[in-house]
């Protein structure tokens, strides 16, 4: 069985940072042999990212490219300690697939408690589908009540390969993914492993991810990457939008 055959966190030329455009980037998921792509563009408060007329407009966009699903939604930012998102409920809630994270240009590292809560407020957002690289230790968490809140909020957590690679810059990943990962395997809760792919070349790259969970013996009913139909249950447009 295949582990990784799909790749639910990935930017466009419309983020602001990144170098390829929709096309590029799907079309590298399809020559990779991956069998759906999501793609994820900065929320407003992202410096240099689209604007929200953007993000109104998917609509447009055809949700089968080269052979293979494309999904289009936000990487949200929280912006503060009650998990306030920049993005108004209703156009969240129109959203493909919403990825939630903590980036410092949005939000000030709080202490373990403050970010803690943060992240847990936004879990118990129903329009949140995924907790975006939650390993960056520049802001410290309560591994145990974030992993219990997204098992019991029916929300994924994200295994960041970016934020593995040895050349990021976030903080301790290795062993607060390994923290993680630990209360994963108590609750039962399940992950997702996303590039968070800025550009083509890297769409579908779980390589460092990948290592880690072998590492770990990880199971692998608890990673959805290893079925489309598994990784939908978890995932707006088809379950919050019908």
């Amino acid at each position: 069985m295949r582990r990784n055959v799909l790749d639910s966190h990935s930017h466009t030329v419309a983020s602001g940072h990144a170098y390829n455009t929709i096309n590029e980037m799907a079309q590298a998921a399809a020559e990779k042999g991956l069998e759906l792509l999501a793609l994820t563009e900065h929320s407003m408060k992202m410096p240099g990212t689209c604007h929200e007329f953007y993000f109104m407009n998917l609509k447009v966009l055809p949700r089968t490219m080269y052979g293979i699903e494309v999904l289009f939604g936000t990487e949200v930012n929280i912006m503060n300690y009650s998990g306030q998102l920049d993005m108004e409920q209703g156009l969240l809630e129109r959203m493909d697939v919403v990825v939630a994270s903590m980036h410092t240009p949005c939000i000030r590292p709080g202490t373990k408690e403050e970010n803690t809560r943060a992240y847990v407020k936004a879990i118990e957002n129903p329009a949140v589908n995924i907790i975006g690289h939650p390993d960056d230790g520049r802001y410290p968490v309560d591994y145990d009540t974030l992993v219990a809140a997204a098992k019991e909020h029916h929300v994924l957590l994200e295994l960041n390969n970016s934020s593995l690679n040895p050349a990021g810059s976030r903080v301790n990943p290795v062993p607060n993914d390994r923290e993680m990962l630990g209360f994963c395997l108590k609750y039962g809760a399940p992950i997702i492993i996303n590039s968070d792919s800025h550009c083509a070349a890297d769409v579908g790259n779980h390589q460092y991810a990948d290592r880690l969970l072998d590492e770990m013996d990880f199971p692998e009913h608890l990673i959805v990457n290893r079925s489309v139909e598994e990784y939908k249950k978890y995932i707006n447009r088809f379950t919050l939008l019908k």
